[in-house]
């Protein structure tokens, strides 16, 4: 078993949606815009978005957020179709992603630290059984911040009162990888929970 002494990381925090949690939207939002968007340029847009940021920072309620969206994005489909899609965007965990959590629990603090709004983390709540496994939840829509922020990772470090070389953050976004980075943060770039486990087993993290 691996000793406190000699882990190279104290805390493991992972991001949920697209690592953990099998994400659906993008395909669609590809769809509605069709502006021959990219994937990776719609995520910057996402997260620029201040119809996003309001909902995922929890200053706006579910129909303020759907208003302002499909009028900041000008998508051509009701707020009532809109927001039907959107709650079921977070599909489901992978499958394994439990089994991952627990056997890290053995020897990590496990957290998560998620870019989410009332609507899906309802649906993680009440659905998909992970948040059990984590001892420390930041979810932005709670804590009134979002990635990549400075300030949300700062936020982290703080309540986490670990040394931010000694939390090991994955995440399947580049920005917000590099946000985690920029405040000592080892993070790094992983797609889905195969790609998780790939880097895990590449740092050497049991």
């Amino acid at each position: 078993m691996t000793s406190a002494t000699d882990r190279r990381f104290d805390i493991i925090v992972f991001d949920l949606g697209g690592v953990l949690i099998e994400l659906t939207g993008v395909q669609r939002m590809l769809e509605w815009l069709e502006d021959g968007t990219s994937a990776d340029e719609l995520w910057t847009r996402w997260l620029a978005s201040e119809s996003v940021r309001g909902f995922e920072c929890g200053r706006m309620n579910a129909d303020q957020f759907a208003e302002a969206f499909l009028a900041e994005f000008g998508i051509p489909v009701s707020a009532g179709q809109f927001l039907a899609e959107f709650t079921s965007w977070p599909k489901a965990p992978y499958d394994g992603a439990g089994d991952l959590l627990r056997e890290l629990a053995k020897n990590h603090t496990v957290a998560c630290l998620s870019n989410t709004n009332a609507l899906h983390w309802s649906r993680i709540d009440r659905e998909m059984g992970l948040l059990p496994h984590f001892t420390h939840h930041f979810a932005s829509h709670l804590v009134g911040m979002l990635k990549p922020d400075r300030e949300i990772f700062e936020h982290m470090v703080e309540q986490l009162r670990c040394p931010p070389d000694r939390i090991l953050f994955l995440d399947d976004n580049l920005l917000n990888v590099e946000g985690a980075r920029a405040v000592g943060i080892s993070a790094h770039e992983v797609k889905g929970l195969t790609g998780a486990i790939e880097k895990l087993a590449e740092l050497g993290v049991k």
